[in-house]
């Protein structure tokens, strides 16, 4: 594997030292004035945040095929966390796009997707492990191949929520961005190549104060013989929670009641 490189922006000298506007690349539309932070992902990377409610992250695909899996748990309480079987049964759908949320097991809205130029997110395919990993695509170890090692989308998650006090009994299953699964006449799973472009975006808004985790490690089913480090471009802003006539509120009425449960969270 090549020794993946990121073009690093050095950031004006009225800038915080630690923030680069790397935004400015792959969102230029979002509101300087609203941007926190933003991160340049390479592929097989993971990372972690405790992200407001209010915030929205902007997802891109900065090469195509790229997958970022991503999973949620509330900040104040981290035994509530998104729940897929709720989410996808509450909203009727097996993909995830705009208008969707991704719920949690108390019933209430932890993410709302605000925008989303590609039209479907897979949450049904899982995590790349290492079994998996080894057998698709061999061993590179950090020893041998530093910045070029793999991480399975598992262990890249695990190492993250270990970070807050979580372990392998809270590891739920992922949303995986810009990937794209279906289903076949006999039921089994197929995974669609190419499906995302490089420059696909998805912005994913906070409903809660949420601990985010993310692997970019590529989808389990991706059939690519060589491991894609295919890299993501992240972005924060303050858009605000949402309102009475929000699109994603008004999607479905179990959004409604998803997004009532959560602002009870917040009446002061």
């Amino acid at each position: 594997m090549e020794h993946p490189v990121l073009a690093v922006d050095n950031p004006p000298a009225s800038a915080p030292v630690d923030a680069p506007e790397h935004w400015r690349r792959f969102a230029p539309d979002l509101p300087a004035d609203k941007v926190l932070f933003s991160e340049l992902v390479p592929g097989g990377g993971h990372w972690s945040y405790r992200l407001p409610r209010g915030a929205t992250l902007r997802i891109t695909a900065l090469d195509a095929g790229a997958n970022l899996s991503l999973v949620l748990y509330s900040a104040q309480e981290k035994l509530e966390r998104y729940n897929m079987p709720d989410s996808l049964k509450a909203q009727h759908t097996a993909h995830y796009t705009r208008g969707h949320l991704l719920m949690s097991d108390m019933g209430r809205a932890m993410g709302s997707i605000t925008a989303d130029n590609l039209g479907w997110h897979d949450p049904l395919g899982l995590l790349l492990d290492n079994r998996l990993m080894q057998e698709k695509y061999g061993s590179h170890a950090y020893q041998e191949y530093r910045n070029g090692m793999t991480r399975s989308g598992r262990d890249g998650l695990l190492i993250e929520i270990g970070k807050y006090g979580l372990a392998k009994r809270d590891l739920v299953a992922p949303v995986n961005f810009f990937s794209k699964v279906t289903v076949d006449e006999e039921g089994r799973f197929r995974y669609v190549p190419d499906h995302a472009r490089a420059g696909d975006y998805v912005d994913l808004r906070m409903d809660m104060d949420v601990l985010v985790a993310f692997s970019t490690a590529p989808h389990p089913l991706n059939p690519a013989p060589i491991y894609p480090a295919n890299k993501v471009g992240l972005a924060v802003w303050r858009s605000g929670p949402a309102e009475g006539d929000d699109y994603c509120r008004r999607f479905r009425p179990e959004n409604a009641r998803a997004l009532h449960n959560t602002d009870m969270l917040y009446l002061t």
